[in-house]
């Protein structure tokens, strides 16, 4: 591309020259448009609008090959943007490739199902290659589409190409003038659930089923917005009243299914998925949640049988590679692992499907002790994983810091005697992979104590309490715990015990294993003062590099590099210490090299510090029947044994960045 002439100063900035050449374009004047983007591409060669406006000029004046140049980069940076398919399939309609043309619409409107130009063409293309089913499905999705209000098709286009505050500002600003629009509600639900603002989009979208309870979209958004809020009992009731109004669609039976599992129903579940199968036996995540489902009840050959058939209904399923590799216990064959390095060389294949390949990848040489391949591949999964999750382990780590400045000795003084008395909690924290699962394990075999689940509600407390910000805005969470009444105190502590009573059975006590809870100590002290806490730790390196190579269905941002976890895992070693010295003797620290080397000793602990007596079952903690979702449940159904401790050893080379960061302190002692 030539280099312009023009001083910095008088080039516009990119969004006025693309409003500019839209302009221009609109006029016919391809040229002066081009003419007046190229200064701008030079200057932001990353700039997604420029570079894609830039390529549709070069349609128009019939450069091709420049504008597939564009279209290419465009693609290659931006892999999920769907204009840019759309502007190929225009670009290859221009060049009479209508196979070819019909191809790349249809990958458009797969990354963004709001494009109505494609799904015009897809119309149109389809019918010219004779297939019926696929025009009569564009031409549905054109009327929806163009059904929609202008503002709120403007918002799914935002949203689908990650353009999230200007589409809330777009829909709230509609739900103003009229705000009993259920689309309106249902879109800004959605990007509630995208920032974990999961309450505004509970009332958001209970209302919205209370204006339209025919609404099928709005009450399946409900049902998945209670589920993701661990409202197991309340999900089940909306997915009944789908079925019942539609008892025939395998969306809804597949849903009912998936909510039966959440409250324990597994045998009913799993006769809904096998009915289903019966009907759709090619259907790859109907097996997956097969497999799942058995997975969590132990019938581990079943559902290694349920992955398999997965990955053969979908040979690019990356999950289902991924969830055999998750047993832990599980060992790939030669052709398995033939089919996950094909599948993962494929840069068509969709990204997760890639990073959940690469992580399974891992685990198989990391079993072969091919420790260098084994790293590659963790490392690359990470990578791919992280440059789509925007997260700045920096601000995680000053918001960590604020605990420390903000909740000290006097808080508590201040604070005293407020909060719900009860004891039913005992809270396992840390970092995930310290071996919280074994943990829960051992005390969920006592006759007195439940075990749930990674509970989130005292993480809600939290997003509450600090105004629903995200973490790019000024705090007020944890400074607001200074100015909170008793009575508000009291009652977050009901709360929470009356949200997790469903999840609980008929014993006194209960567990909740959410490791982040570290993070909210304090909250947790002003609002349960008799619950249990103990802090799971392991060593740094063993922790980090667990963490590092296990692929997290959501959540654990941190865990997506090994500057980032020793970042995180650095802030909690600090936190946890500034909770014992403001809070001296309430927390009990369990190292997990120590439970292995004496399981009854660090059993008679535990149990002492929960104020239960002593139970042979917890010893033999193995033998409890119960469901375990987390990574460690094929883990904790085998005696207690010492062989990953040391794990991390083969990887020591690669750990550089790791080190350096934990720093010496934190390494004295467990090289």
């Amino acid at each position: 591309m030539p280099m312009s002439t023009e001083t910095n100063s008088s080039r516009p900035e990119p969004g006025l020259a693309t409003q500019q050449a839209k302009a221009l374009l609109e006029q016919g004047n391809s040229p002066a448009a081009i003419n007046l983007l190229l200064p701008i591409y030079e200057q932001h060669p990353l700039d997604r609008e420029v570079l894609y406006l830039l390529a549709v000029c070069y349609r128009y004046s019939r450069d091709f090959a420049k504008a597939q140049d564009l279209l290419n980069h465009l693609k290659v940076q931006f892999p999920r943007y769907g204009r840019a398919l759309q502007e190929e399939g225009h670009l290859l309609l221009a060049q009479d490739q209508s196979v070819l043309a019909l191809a790349a619409f249809q990958e458009a409107v797969t990354l963004n199902d709001s494009l109505v130009a494609s799904w015009v063409c897809i119309a149109q293309l389809a019918e010219g290659q004779g297939q019926q089913t696929l025009k009569v499905e564009a031409v549905d999705q054109v009327a929806k589409l163009k059904a929609l209000p202008a503002a709120l098709l403007a918002v799914r286009n935002l949203i689908s190409e990650g353009q999230f505050l200007k589409a809330e500002k777009i829909c709230r600003q509609f739900l103003l003038r009229y705000p009993k629009q259920v689309e309106a509600m249902r879109l800004l639900a959605a990007l509630g659930v995208r920032s974990e603002v999961l309450d505004d989009a509970d009332v958001l979208l209970e209302n919205a089923v209370a204006f339209e309870p025919e609404n099928e979209f709005a009450r399946f958004d409900y049902m998945n917005v209670l589920y993701k809020r661990q409202k197991y009992q309340q999900a089940l009731i909306q997915s009944e009243v789908l079925l019942k109004a539609q008892p025939d669609n395998p969306r809804f039976q597949t849903a009912f299914a998936n909510q039966c599992v959440a409250v324990g129903r597994f045998q009913e579940a799993l006769g809904i998925y096998n009915s289903l199968l019966v009907q759709s036996p090619n259907d790859a995540t109907l097996h997956l949640l097969k497999g799942h489902a058995l997975k969590t009840i132990d019938r581990t050959t079943e559902a290694i049988e349920a992955y398999r058939s997965a990955y053969l209904a979908r040979p690019q399923f990356g999950d289902a590679f991924w969830s055999l590799a998750n047993l832990k216990t599980y060992r790939f064959s030669t052709d398995e692992v033939e089919k996950m390095l094909e599948q993962e060389r494929l840069e068509t294949n969709d990204e997760l499907d890639r990073v959940n390949l690469c992580f399974a990848l891992g685990k198989h040489y990391e079993d072969a002790a091919d420790y260098e391949n084994s790293f590659s591949f963790y490392e690359r999964g990470n990578r791919l994983r992280k440059q789509h999750l925007g997260f700045d382990g920096k601000l995680l780590s000053s918001r960590m810091k604020l605990q420390k400045s903000l909740c000290k000795k006097d808080l508590f003084e201040q604070h005293k005697e407020v909060g719900n008395k009860a004891a039913d909690p005992i809270f396992i924290v840390g970092l995930p992979r310290a071996g919280s699962t074994l943990l829960e394990q051992i005390l969920a075999s006592h006759s007195q104590v439940d075990g749930t689940q990674e509970l989130a509600n005292i993480g809600a407390f939290a997003h509450q309490l600090d105004g629903r910000r995200t973490i790019h805005e000024e705090p007020q969470y944890p400074r607001c715990l200074e100015t909170l009444s008793a009575e508000q105190f009291e009652e977050m502590g009901s709360r929470y015990l009356r949200d997790t009573q469903v999840l609980r059975g008929k014993a006194p006590y209960f567990i909740d294993k959410m490791p982040n809870n570290f993070r909210h100590i304090a909250l947790i002290q002003l609002i349960l003062p008799n619950s249990k806490i103990i802090d799971a730790r392991r060593n740094p390196l063993a922790c980090c590099f667990s963490g590092f190579k296990q692929f997290f269905s959501h959540g654990q941002e941190f865990t997506y590099g090994l500057e980032e976890i020793g970042r995180y895992y650095k802030d909690y070693i600090e936190i946890m210490d500034h909770w014992d010295q403001v809070l001296p003797g309430r927390i009990l620290r369990v190292n997990h090299e120590d439970v292995v080397a004496d399981l009854e000793g660090q059993v008679e602990r535990i149990l002492s510090y929960c104020n239960l007596p002593f139970e042979q079952a917890c010893i033999e903690f193995h033998k409890t029947q119960r469901s375990v979702r987390t990574p460690s449940s094929e883990q904790v159904r085998l005696p207690i044994y010492d062989t990953g401790l040391d794990a991390w050893r083969g990887f020591e080379p690669w750990l550089g960045p790791l080190k350096e960061m934990l720093g010496e302190d934190l390494l004295t002692g467990y090289d």
